[in-house]
């Protein structure tokens, strides 16, 4: 904020660490803990000091002033709610463990908000009661809760977690794609401010519900996500949203199915060494429980099954792998040695549209130690349903023009879906049509992380030398450090009080009895985009002012420093 007072470091609430956080795996999380941004309070939960607090007050301003743009309203609902909205929507069971849920004294259920759907459908049930009240977009920027079972990465994946989350109100399907677009193009400015790298995917909507969903990914090694990007075309999309087209064969000479002893082979690997095949050769049967019941996944021999697909198909019945035990008692399943040509009416059988009608397969034979080969889909065994479960390889062809795919890794900063009326629906969120009727509303929802979108710039821009703001967000605009004698403090609060009053944001190392390599350091991990040096020429009145990014130096007397940082 300009004009705000100059931050002094000999009173800043921030100690910077020479050496990495023990538990540090990624950069974002050493270098934010290192530099004085953030500590760890417990696990997934994280402390904001002064620094950490200005960077993240400037994202949440960059998301408000997109928001406002698209004529979103703000509210803020609370953190802390009832079990029954959630009840209504069925996701009070669906969240499973992830849900923080708690009593209060009188032994009512509450939950720690993952997400709000609910509570903003029933607050626009409250409020509007006409078309005319509609459309409306309505957002909030607050902690949500989530009880993450392995919280890892600093703020990256934490069990507590600041985020934008808006919603829009239409009477018609049109005004949906409106309100998504809006806010698609929302999203893209507040990206495009932070100077975030990023990706916009076709992602699948999982829990969430509805049809349309995108997400944007920032590009980093540390993150969690896996997207395919077309080298040769636009296309991008998260693994799990990938399809592949089923493509029926012409299996009419297809010789009949044969079983063929293949003593030890209860694996791909081995199977494929004592025939001499290759694995694409063989299909491979993967069993599952789903809700208890025994399931089987058919994939051919050389792709792995992505359970995340598997889950996301059967949401939100519980998906587990089969153990020893569930073989008990099961005469038709020979663990090892599964084929689906055997597995009847009992056993439910999906495969990877790779696995189409009229392909030909050697896989189990569902007797110990014996395979069968020129097993045919849609002539020896029937699919029950085909399901896209593989996991994306790299070189893939791309489903729009076939080139081969490259996969990398990313953080997810934002998330849009196209709702529908799910939410209206278990909440009966009606308003009056022009006609006089009851309307059943539809409605988009729409995400930002904000606290993760701190740490994925964080990983996006650092360097060798520490952490290394986009101007917009970094915590000052200025960093000025005196060298350390009495005359360079005196000439570096002075100046810094001049670039204050110029309008700038400004830090000031006026610390005593800290070597200048101690400052110098400092201030390249801290990050600010400008270093000013109050150092050897200070009794000239010269300064040195070096770019924290391209490393430049110019000598600078100070009305030529101030000049030149208030372009």
């Amino acid at each position: 904020m300009a004009n705000a007072p100059v931050q002094r470091m000999s009173q800043l609430m921030a100690k910077t660490l020479r050496d990495d956080p023990a538990d540090a795996e990624v950069l974002s999380h050493k270098l934010l803990v290192r530099a004085g941004y953030v500590r760890r309070t417990a696990a997934g939960v994280w402390s904001w000091l002064p620094l950490g607090m200005k960077v993240l007050r400037n994202v949440e301003r960059i998301v408000r002033e997109e928001m406002d743009a698209i004529g979103a309203q703000e509210v803020l609902l609370p953190a802390l709610l009832p079990k029954e909205p959630y009840e209504a929507t069925g996701r009070w069971e669906e969240y499973g463990p992830e849900l923080f849920r708690l009593q209060d004294r009188k032994g009512g259920d509450y939950l720690l908000g993952p997400t709000h759907e609910e509570i903003f459908t029933l607050l626009v049930k409250d409020q509007a009661s006409s078309y005319k009240d509609l459309p409306v977009i309505l957002y909030q920027i607050q902690t949500k809760f989530r009880d993450e079972a392995r919280p890892r990465a600093g703020i990256l994946r934490g069990r507590e977690f600041l985020m934008k989350d808006s919603y829009s109100f239409d009477t018609e399907d049109e005004g949906l794609a409106q309100s998504y677009a809006l806010h698609r193009q929302a999203y893209q400015k507040v990206f495009e401010r932070l100077g975030l790298d990023y990706r916009i995917c076709a992602a699948t909507a999982g829990a969430m519900g509805g049809s349309k969903s995108e997400e944007f990914l920032a590009p980093a090694e540390a993150g969690e996500d896996t997207f395919a990007d077309c080298p040769n075309c636009d296309f991008a999309a998260n693994t799990e949203a990938i399809t592949y087209e089923l493509k029926e064969q012409d299996a009419s000479a297809a010789p009949a199915l044969e079983e063929i002893p293949t003593p030890d082979t209860p694996t791909i690997e081995t199977l494929a060494a004592h025939l001499g095949v290759e694995a694409s050769a063989t299909l491979k049967n993967l069993l599952v429980k789903v809700d208890g019941e025994i399931v089987a996944v058919g994939v051919p021999g050389d792709r792995e099954v992505d359970l995340g697909k598997v889950e996301a198909h059967f949401a939100p019945a519980a998906v587990e792998l089969v153990t020893a035990e569930d073989f008990v008692g099961r005469p038709d399943l020979v663990r090892g040695y599964v084929g689906p040509q055997g597995l009847g009416e009992k056993v439910q059988y999906i495969a990877d549209p790779r696995v189409a009608p009229g392909t030909a397969w050697i896989t189990g034979a569902n007797k110990e130690h014996t395979h069968a080969k020129n097993v045919v889909a849609g002539r020896d065994f029937e699919v029950d349903q085909y399901v896209d479960v593989v996991v994306v390889q790299e070189g893939d062809p791309c489903p729009k023009c076939g080139t081969g795919l490259k996969l990398d890794r990313a953080i997810e900063i934002g998330h849009i879906f196209q709702l529908g009326r799910k939410y209206a629906d278990a909440l009966k969120l009606d308003v009056l049509g022009q006609n006089g009727k009851p309307v059943r509303v539809t409605m988009g929802s729409y995400g930002i992380g904000v606290s993760r979108a701190v740490a994925a710039l964080a990983e996006q821009t650092a360097d060798d030398k520490g952490l290394c703001w986009p101007a917009e967000v970094a915590p000052a605009d200025v960093h000025v450090v005196a060298a350390g004698k009495a005359l360079q403090i005196e000439l570096a609060l002075d100046v810094s009080e001049k670039l204050r009053a110029a309008g700038l944001r400004v830090l000031v190392d006026d610390r005593a009895g800290v070597s200048p390599g101690v400052k110098f350091t400092d201030s390249e991990l801290m990050g600010v985009p400008k270093i000013l040096v109050a150092g050897r020429r200070s009794a000239e009145g010269v300064l040195e002012l070096k770019d924290r990014r391209t490393g430049e130096r110019e000598e600078l007397t100070v009305d030529e420093a101030i000049a030149r940082l208030t372009v």
